[in-house]
């Protein structure tokens, strides 16, 4: 099986600069390379008023491709999803709450180490989809779906 090139470029990357630098030192490119390529920051989640906890539905947003686990518009989302959130150092802190536990930005946040499946770490882009925790094939587009039945698509994490 051969490797799917990430979207991002990643040649130039410092090596493991994920451990040497915080969050808010990071270049633009570094930050994206931490991105895992799981999908679950794309999926839509729903919000218990009462008590603030946030479940993960399999509901992915209209621009997510399933196959790649990739937004198919990511330089231009918020065209055409205007409240797509835009993960920066500045606001990861108030963003924390939504974000996957297996998610590199929320644990490095964390002061805790990257999954051994972190592309990073192995090397190929695969390696989240091998190892189960990404939502590649695992998906319903949010259309298909009325709003009143998106608890019955909740889905446990680690997917």
């Amino acid at each position: 099986m051969t490797d799917n090139p990430s979207p991002i470029a990643k040649p130039g990357l410092p090596t493991r600069f994920w451990e040497r630098k915080k969050l808010s030192q990071m270049s633009r490119p570094e930050w994206e390379a931490l991105c895992d390529g799981c999908g679950k920051c794309c999926m839509n989640k729903l919000e218990d008023e009462e008590t603030g906890e946030v479940a993960l539905t399999r509901l992915a947003c209209r621009l997510f491709d399933d196959s790649t686990c990739r937004c198919a518009q990511y330089d231009i989302r918020h065209q055409f999803v205007p409240e797509c959130i835009v993960l920066a150092p500045d606001n990861i802190e108030q963003n924390l709450y939504w974000m996957p536990e297996t998610c590199a930005y929320k644990l490095l946040w964390q002061g805790k180490p990257l999954m051994e499946w972190h592309p990073l770490i192995s090397g190929t882009t695969q390696s989240v989809h091998h190892a189960g925790v990404s939502m590649q094939g695992a998906t319903v587009p949010e259309f298909e779906v009325d709003e009143d039945d998106w608890e019955e698509h909740i889905i446990e994490e680690p997917l």
